[in-house]
C-alpha cells in the first residue's frame, strides 16, 4: 500500500473517531441540564464538588453526607434522597460530623 494511500486512510479514521466523539458529547451536556447539586447525601469521598472548609472540590468531603459537600442528582431528587440524618438539600446545611 503507498503511503498516500495509508495517509488517506488514517485522516479518515481519524475524523469518524472525532465524529463520534463529538455525537457522544452532545447528550452528556444535555443532561446536566437535568441535574441538581444535592447537598448532604454524599459517602466521604465521592462528593462532585464544594466541599466546604478545609477540602477542595471532588471527591474531598470528609464524612459521610457532611452537610456542604453536594453530588449531581437527577433534578427534582434531591429532597426525596434519605440519609441518616434526614434528607438532601439544594442548599448547604448543617450535619453532625
Amino acid at each position: 500500500m503507498s503511503d498516500r494511500k495509508l495517509h488517506t486512510k488514517s485522516l479518515a479514521l481519524a475524523g469518524s473517531i472525532a465524529m463520534a466523539l463529538s455525537f457522544a458529547a452532545v447528550p452528556g451536556a444535555v443532561h446536566a441540564d437535568e441535574m441538581e447539586k444535592c447537598y448532604g447525601v454524599a459517602l466521604a469521598g465521592e462528593n462532585d464538588c464544594a466541599a466546604g472548609p478545609g477540602t477542595t472540590c471532588a471527591g474531598t468531603s470528609t464524612v459521610d453526607y457532611q452537610g456542604n459537600a453536594w453530588s449531581l442528582v437527577p433534578a427534582g431528587t434531591c429532597e426525596d434522597i434519605d440519609t441518616p440524618h434526614g434528607p438532601g438539600s439544594l442548599e448547604e446545611i448543617e450535619r453532625p460530623a
